[in-house]
């Protein structure tokens, strides 16, 4: 189902119609906005940035991986991918290594201590999360990661 096309124009910045507070990505940029300013509170308290939680978050989800996948499961430039790995291995939550068919391909992966540091953070954000999800039933986040992968897969990759 989708937008009748007489209400089109609210959610379109093109439009004579177009309302803001009825854009859909407007809502998604204050979301992230005040999202990404208390992470950044938090994990300062932990010695931690934004950045490196999200590598070794997605280094406990998919394993030890490369940087190129790590760069795109980020959506963040390669070269600064790059840099922030070489960073978290001079802290040693991460270990690198050459992958054993291709030279070219460094392989990352969780230390003891970058597990020591997921578990911080876990216990760090635990109260902001739930905090966010307040009012909110299961079937409706579930219908919002949808609404959200839907959005994401019609956008152009580059």
């Amino acid at each position: 189902m989708s937008i009748p096309k007489k209400n089109r124009g609210r959610y379109n910045p093109s439009s004579k119609d177009f309302r803001q507070e009825e854009f859909p990505y407007y809502w998604l940029a204050q979301v992230h906005g005040r999202y990404s300013q208390a992470m950044e509170r938090i994990l300062k308290k932990i010695d931690l940035d934004v950045p490196q939680y999200r590598i070794l978050f997605i280094l406990k989800e998919h394993g030890e991986s490369s940087i190129s996948e790590i760069s795109t499961q980020a959506i963040a430039k390669l070269s600064t991918t790059t840099k922030i790995v070489y960073r978290m291995k001079e802290d040693e939550l991460i270990d690198t290594s050459q992958c054993s068919t291709d030279g070219r391909v460094t392989r990352v992966g969780l230390t003891d201590k970058g597990w020591e540091a997921i578990d911080k953070i876990q216990k760090a954000t635990d109260k902001l999360f739930t905090q966010s999800y307040q009012g909110l039933t299961e079937p409706q986040i579930q219908k919002f990661n949808k609404v959200l992968q839907t959005i994401f897969e019609n956008l152009p990759e580059e």
